[in-house]
């Protein structure tokens, strides 16, 4: 399951497949929280949508958007409130979380860390053969998040169980 937190709209998209085997998309949602209401709502309005969405789909694993700094400090803050309610909702659930920066998982979907939303939302488009685009970008950015943590998650995780192998056998 991919996660692009935000409070206005946090995309989810839930993907099922293998590396070297075709992707399916299972679903996916945007959930919108209105810009007048409370920010303790709005983010429980996420906790509620998230929630459920794991009860649902039974993820093995949850990928979340890496927060990086923009120009606009209450568009972080809001991204990073966003995010954290992701994780605690994996936390919850006993899901393990994994973060992945904008560039890798442009460059995951793409084959470049500088694609734009539309490069992205085509190679999406293309990767989990479906009629149409899904829309809005959200939407897009979530799936593309769990493409990412499908063909590099797991080569990730073996690199770092190697790592620290090997640091307990150097410790000895």
């Amino acid at each position: 399951m991919g996660v692009d937190p935000g409070l206005t709209r946090c995309g989810i998209g839930v993907v099922d497949g293998t590396v070297g085997r075709p992707l399916t998309m299972v679903d996916v949602s945007v959930v919108r929280t209105p810009a007048d209401l409370d920010l303790a709502r709005r983010l429980l309005r996420l906790e509620n949508a998230l929630d459920e969405a794991v009860r649902t789909h039974r993820p093995e694993i949850l990928a979340v958007e890496r927060v990086f700094s923009q120009h606009n400090v209450s568009t972080v803050m809001g991204t990073a409130q966003a995010s954290g309610i992701a994780m605690l909702v994996a936390a919850r659930h006993g899901l393990a979380v994994r973060l992945h920066t904008p560039s890798e998982v442009k460059a995951a979907v793409t084959g470049s860390g500088r694609a734009d939303k539309a490069q992205v939302t085509l190679m999406v488009t293309r990767l989990l053969r479906l009629a149409q685009a899904p829309k809005p970008a959200d939407a897009a950015d979530a799936l593309a998040l769990a493409i990412c943590q499908i063909w590099r998650g797991a080569a990730q995780d073996r690199l770092a169980a190697a790592v620290a192998a090997q640091a307990g056998r150097s410790a000895r």
